[in-house]
């Protein structure tokens, strides 16, 4: 083991921190860390309602079957380097291996960064600004070539520094001292890319512009994983990723389906993370939300690939027989579920028509889609309860039931100019269905004072590229509100907020700050806070920047989510991961 100085250990300390919160009382003791022994497979014989929080359910060593998932649309990309959904970040681990990545554990242990393609944390300077990592030796591709750090290199080269790729976080391309590089398809020679150095076969150097604390957590997204250069295709890379993980990619019918086979060059002895359970694993993409419930409590398929439970029909009758009930788990996630208001929209561009949408909002109506209290807790701040830094307050109460203010709405738009109200327009992913009846109610809500919204909908496979994610369309087509949701891209309050409040990340496509809020103040706290070694120090900042946000009045919370998830008997290995909110994917395996 490599010596980790201070700044390492600082980030590692984070995600312990964050163990902490995200057990929420209910976690206990963690039930098995990761064995699949016999032992943990007799604890977990009796499957009840919530077991997959804290321990493995039908642990079981038996190999083979097909493991059939579905989601209502189709993914951003399938492409590590080129993907923002959470599901994606858990999903492609069964394919894509980076450089650190979570401890295969339900509760506070599952929060701990391991090892993955690298041998141990990355070791950082005294200045903070430069991480290495030293790569395990032997680990090869589908194709029986061994990963190189060449590949890593050009992995964060593509996936950050490049016009083509634009559903993914740009972390790298923020923080890496870069210069003016222009991305390896104007550049080939990847020489020219200073950010990352690759002084050896096995060592992989980030040069960074500032102190990044939390730097481990970052390399621990998908886009650290290893990419030939001379097999990268683009935009079609999706089709054909290079695999590092026990699976690879048999088929890719974008769109429509995605199958994976085992990849018989992955070797368990170099990754201790993940399990070769199924022969096949089976993905179809743009199915109804309902028929996915429906073929899952009948067993046809086993998992709902999104991970954000069942829709409002299977969640009642779930409930209402024990038996069905048994079968699932209903955890708190990282996710809240909000709507941003776009300032960058009339009259959005107001802080007080803003304030009028806070205060109208029934927050119990929008609580409802999600299934009431068993969905979560109403939300009043943009963290959530299990991301660190958070502190509970509330800048726009709405009434003591929380249904809503209706004085104080009229106030506001008194203040803005708009005393009898306005029209605006609300945009939703069509495919979600509780998302859609979310809208539904905030439209309600807002009628109550004059404030006439028309629902627009659009594919949530196309949401960040080509609607609500692109300001221009946004700006065009006048959409004030978006229903969104967010997790953090790692556990700490940077994690959460940085992509979704900081100034300089809105992108011409791609965009997660919808709201478009650009405030310099929130922008250097967040800097402030990622440079800052002490742990308590820097929690305190993102609890600064959380209320700074929620002063602009353009981040609505309603949910800090829990979901209602099924596992049909015949699915196996089955436990709740705290890093992404949902069933670890790499673990599952399926009953003949």
């Amino acid at each position: 083991m490599r010596k980790t100085n201070a700044l390492a250990l600082a980030a590692l300390g984070t995600a312990l921190t964050m163990g902490l919160a995200a057990c929420g009382g209910t976690a206990g003791g963690g039930g098995n860390t990761g064995s699949g022994n016999n032992g943990a497979g007799a604890a977990a014989s009796t499957a009840k309602h919530n077991d997959g929080y804290t321990k493995v359910v039908n642990a079981s060593d038996a190999k083979g079957g097909t493991l059939k998932f579905a989601l209502s649309d189709e993914p951003d990309s399938m492409d590590p380097g080129n993907t923002y959904y959470a599901w994606n970040w858990n999903f492609s681990r069964l394919y894509a291996r980076p450089l650190m990545t979570y401890n295969p554990s339900p509760g506070e242990n599952g929060l701990k960064l391991v090892p993955d393609l690298a041998e141990g944390p990355g070791e950082a300077s005294a200045d903070g600004k430069t991480w290495t990592y030293k790569l395990k030796k032997g680990i090869k591709y589908d194709d029986g070539t061994e990963v190189k750090a060449a590949d890593v290199k050009y992995a964060i080269a593509r996936s950050n520094f490049t016009s083509e790729l634009t559903d993914g976080p740009k972390y790298f391309a923020q923080y890496l001292d870069a210069g003016d590089y222009k991305g390896p398809y104007k550049d080939k020679n990847l020489d020219d890319f200073k950010g990352v150095e690759t002084p050896d076969d096995y060592t992989v150097v980030f040069k960074l512009k500032d102190p990044f604390a939390e730097f481990d957590f970052l390399v621990a997204n998908p886009q650290s994983a290893p990419v030939p250069q001379a097999k990268d295709t683009g935009l079609d890379y999706e089709k054909t990723v290079a695999s590092t993980g026990p699976y690879k990619i048999e088929s890719h019918e974008v769109g429509k389906q995605f199958n994976l086979v085992k990849n018989e060059n992955w070797d368990p002895a170099t990754d201790t993370t993940r399990k070769q359970m199924p022969d096949r694993i089976e993905v179809q993409f743009k199915q109804n939300a309902e028929d996915i419930d429906q073929r899952l409590i009948a067993g046809q398929i086993q998992v709902d690939l999104a991970g954000t439970g069942v829709q409002t029909a299977a969640r009642a009758k779930i409930v209402g027989d024990p038996k069905l009930k048994d079968s699932t788990d209903n955890p708190f996630t990282p996710f809240n579920r909000y709507a941003m208001i776009s300032t960058a929209i009339k009259p959005f561009d107001n802080i007080d028509c803003r304030k009028a949408v806070q205060y109208a909002t029934d927050k119990v109506a929008t609580q409802a889609p999600w299934g009431g209290p068993l969905g979560g807790d109403i939300g009043t701040t943009a963290m959530t309860p299990t991301t660190v830094g958070y502190k509970p307050f509330d800048l726009y109460p709405n009434g003591a039931d929380h249904k809503g203010d209706l004085a104080k709405a009229k106030e506001a738009l008194t203040a803005c100019g708009q005393p009898n109200g306005f029209e605006t327009n609300i945009a939703v992913r069509g495919d979600r269905t509780k998302e859609v009846q979310v809208a539904e109610a905030l439209q309600a809500s807002l009628d109550r004072v004059g404030i006439k919204a028309t629902i627009k909908k659009y594919p949530s496979g196309d949401w960040s590229a080509q609607y609500a994610g692109k300001p221009d369309f946004v700006h065009k087509n006048g959409l004030g509100i978006m229903i969104a949701g967010w997790g953090s891209d790692w556990p700490s309050g940077f994690g959460f907020l940085s992509q979704i409040v900081d100034g300089r990340f809105i992108k011409a496509s791609g965009n997660y700050n919808m709201m478009e809020l650009n405030d310099k103040s929130v922008n250097e706290l967040l800097d402030k806070g990622i440079q800052t070694t002490d742990t308590a120090a820097r929690n305190e900042i993102w609890s600064e920047v959380d209320k700074k946000v929620m002063e602009s009045a353009a981040f609505l919370p309603f949910v800090y989510e829990k979901t209602l998830i099924f596992r049909p008997a015949n699915l196996t290995n089955v436990y709740v991961h705290p890093a992404y909110g949902m069933y670890d994917y790499t673990w599952l395996g399926v009953k003949q």
